[in-house]
């Protein structure tokens, strides 16, 4: 197998020169948006780790193959969830992969120890994700292995953040904010792929991993309802069903998780010995399988009705 150019990697567009009026652009579509012909249920879908276009000038500048760079990635999950749009609802998955900016953390989570240049006082550098090596972005992958050769300048992380991250968010709150106004509540399912065995830096190390973990931020970030009935679908399924360990929900879950105001955010993190050869980077044959169990397990949560469900109670006293 050619390392060099592994399967499933998608060439990204070529940045254009420094001048002229497409100046800097990285990908002409960073993330592409599936609509249902009418969304008939509060949900939206959202998978911001499957991303598997490499821009050129970042795989010269990586110091690794580009196969040990996908070891980041959680692929194909936006396959396994695509027809949640047969179901009524939108997803919206990225084109741009994990390893070159994140978009399950905050806008600004920066190392300074990656940077030519000092970072603006606005910059999170002492976030327990930086501390890891995955911030916004990434100095590692897999096993803590360093992605770059030399430090970057601030403007490329600038560059990324406003031309991939801030339009994948913006594009993601208009999604949920056209579904709550559509139903009075909104109900975010960020949908993402974890290794089988805990790595060498999870608290988990070397520990097989359940096959489905949901993460609610402990309780904060949707209505315990909501992870419960997930929780007992998937386990009616025959799946080892586990709540916030290891994954709690990273910062979509709890960023766009505001119960009070009715929008609810629960991560699905989902086994990926079930669909994928590890190592390869390839799938297996329980690809079909386990797309059409999530695919029942969203169309059997999906037929719960929330708006009633979720509605604000009158006081029992009045």
């Amino acid at each position: 197998m050619d390392l060099t150019n592994p399967p499933d990697i998608e060439p990204a567009p070529a940045c254009s020169s420094d001048s002229g009026p497409a100046e800097n652009r990285l990908f002409e579509t960073p993330f592409t948006i599936e609509q249902p012909r009418r969304q008939k249920v509060p949900f939206v879908f959202c998978s911001p780790h499957s991303g598997r276009s490499y821009p050129e000038s970042f795989l010269s500048a990586a110091n690794l193959d580009p196969l040990t760079l996908r070891r980041s990635e959680d692929s194909f999950v936006e396959e396994i969830f695509a027809g949640v749009t047969k179901l009524g609802a939108p997803l919206i998955h990225a084109h741009f992969p994990r390893s070159y900016i994140d978009a399950n953390r905050e806008p600004y989570e920066l190392d300074p120890a990656m940077f030519a240049d000092p970072l603006p006082p606005h910059v999170n550098t002492r976030s327990s994700r930086v501390a890891g090596g995955l911030g916004t972005i990434a100095r590692v992958v897999a096993e803590s292995l360093e992605i770059y050769r030399n430090p970057l300048p601030y403007a490329e992380a600038e560059r990324r953040i406003r031309q991939l991250y801030m339009p994948f968010h913006a594009a993601l709150r208009d999604l949920l904010e056209q579904t709550l106004h559509r139903f009075g509540c909104a109900i975010l399912i960020d949908c993402h792929s974890m290794p089988s065995i805990g790595g060498p830096a999870d608290d988990d190390r070397g520990t097989e991993r359940p096959g489905i973990v949901l993460g609610d931020r402990y309780g904060t970030s949707c209505s315990r309802s909501i992870t419960d009935a997930a929780e007992g679908i998937l386990r009616r399924m025959g799946y080892a069903v586990a709540r916030n360990l290891p994954y709690a929900g990273g910062f979509n879950t709890e960023h766009y998780g505001r119960p009070q105001r009715h929008l609810h955010a629960l991560q699905i993190e989902i086994n990926r010995a079930f669909y994928m050869n590890e190592a390869r980077q390839e799938r297996n044959q329980g690809m079909e399988k386990l797309k059409q169990d999530m695919m029942s397990f969203c169309a059997e949560l999906a037929a719960i009705d929330w708006v009633s469900t979720l509605a604000p109670k009158e006081d029992a006293g009045r």
